[in-house]
């Protein structure tokens, strides 16, 4: 597989863990978004968020992943990534995109494990009010996540079984 491999789907899908795990799995190198981010600004995304608001982190956001066009890369994408601008259209033609999906109880159960302080978006949030977001917010982003090339049930696939699937796809291309 030639083109980078895309990994998208809600805060809490397991994007980053389980893109390490296949990059490894693959022998490709692991990128995500979040830390390019990071290490380009000089200050966490909260921090950013803060300061700059949420258009501006999207729009520096829309440009880093933009430059991601090495082929031999899994990149873990941030969970709104996909949603803004032509950012899914981009990932389609430039790779292979994987929509990691879970149900919203399924998310709700793994962000409150998290640290929320973290994810600005869920500042505040807790219990039921929690998973109301979650639920509205993934309604809105799966009309992006499901234009995905692959569809992972992330509950119940494994590393070898994504990596049969990409194998898969790239063959039936």
């Amino acid at each position: 597989m030639n083109r980078p491999i895309f990994l998208i789907g809600f805060m809490g899908s397991g994007k980053t863990t389980l893109g390490r795990k296949l990059a490894n799995h693959l022998q490709k190198e692991f990128i995500d978004l979040d830390q390019l981010i990071v290490q380009r600004v000089g200050m966490s995304i909260p921090e950013y968020f803060e300061r700059n608001g949420e258009h501006q982190f999207r729009i520096l956001e829309s440009q880093i992943l933009k430059e991601q066009t090495a082929a031999n890369v899994v990149i873990s994408t941030g969970g709104g990534s996909p949603c803004y601008f032509d950012n899914m259209e981009w990932i389609l033609r430039h790779g292979t995109a994987v929509y990691l999906h879970l149900t919203a109880k399924a998310l709700h159960a793994r962000l409150q494990q998290s640290k929320i302080s973290n994810r600005p978006a869920l500042k505040g949030l807790s219990g039921e009010e929690l998973l109301q977001f979650i639920e509205e917010k993934l309604a809105e982003r799966e009309p992006f996540y499901t234009r995905a090339h692959l569809h992972i049930d992330q509950l119940n696939t494994s590393v070898e079984t994504l990596s049969k699937a990409l194998q898969k796809y790239a063959t039936a291309d």
